[in-house]
């Protein structure tokens, strides 16, 4: 009996390497918002052919979130390799070859690209594949080793998520998918520097230009602090606009004066254990607004 086992250990190994390319905690996050756009595109009780489009539209953006993932840990398995944070990658490792990881990404990019163009809509597939070559190419290729300004820029493909969405459930983009992107793109920025204060000496060492490096800690602080402001009045402009009631303005009230309150006490007095907190904070944050938004959707 533990001769088939043994020759199904290599095979589970290589796949469990596969899977872990595709970053799935930062995919997750990524359907997750996109499945928000989706259900606040939708007035009222979705239909069948509603949850159908979606399920498929999550699956869509899901392989190509994957696959952009996958080639990220290519294009960075050198600078992963002196990251502590990022050491244990596959590619890093040297488990997957160039090769392999090319043609999984390059895979999973073509499928999810059929999947939203035939099954979804074109518009859905072109946004789509546009955040791929911003976040894959663009941020990770260019941007991220060349300016300290790179979460900020490369922001806006991380921001994509509800718009995708939005279009894959109205073949457009209206105001309401903007003000979701706008929230995530400047929330990006506090929690990725948040976690670079901590992690500033594998930065340092991978040669990467990250605002914790190029300007220092309390530059870098007041920065965060800065951005949970701006984001704090971000958070209450789908009140403003008349797309979510009284509950999701309670709950953003509440945890966007949480994530101030942790940028202000990082400004006051920094320590790396500060910092681990308000970088898991910023994720407790996005959740629960976006969490809100869906139950306010349906109790108006």
């Amino acid at each position: 009996m533990s001769a088939p086992l043994a020759h199904s250990t290599p095979m589970a190994s290589v796949l469990r390497q596969f899977y872990a390319l595709t970053k799935p905690r930062v995919v997750q996050l990524i359907v997750f918002c996109a499945l928000i756009g989706m259900v606040l595109a939708v007035p009222g009780v979705p239909s069948m052919d509603d949850v159908w489009r979606a399920f498929i539209a999550c699956f869509g953006i899901w392989l190509v979130a994957g696959a952009a993932a996958a080639f990220n840990c290519l294009v960075e398995k050198g600078i992963d390799a002196k990251m502590k944070r990022t050491a244990w990658r596959p590619t890093a490792r040297g488990e997957l070859s160039d090769r392999q990881t090319l043609l999984f990404s390059a895979g999973l990019c073509l499928a999810g690209s059929a999947i939203l163009w035939f099954a979804v809509n074109p518009l859905t597939m072109w946004l789509t594949f546009a955040t791929f070559v911003g976040y894959a190419v663009i941020y990770t290729v260019v941007l991220k080793p060349l300016t300290p300004q790179n979460i900020v820029i490369g922001g806006a493909s991380g921001a994509m998520p509800p718009v995708l969405g939005w279009a894959a459930m109205t073949g457009e983009v209206g105001p309401e998918a903007l003000i979701l992107f706008l929230i995530i793109f400047l929330w990006t920025p506090p929690h990725f520097w948040a976690l670079a204060l901590y992690r500033v000496e594998d930065y340092r060492k991978a040669g990467l230009p990250m605002l914790p490096v190029t300007h220092g800690n309390e530059f870098t602080r007041l920065q965060i602090l800065l951005y949970t402001l701006i984001l704090f009045a971000a958070c209450l402009m789908p009140f403003i606009y008349g797309m979510s009631g009284w509950l999701y303005l309670a709950v953003a009230f509440a945890v966007s004066i949480g994530f101030c309150g942790y940028g202000v006490a990082l400004w006051r007095r920094y320590s790396d254990a500060l910092a681990r907190k308000t970088f898991r904070f910023s994720l407790i944050h996005l959740s629960v607004l976006f969490a809100a938004l869906l139950i306010d959707h349906y109790l108006r």
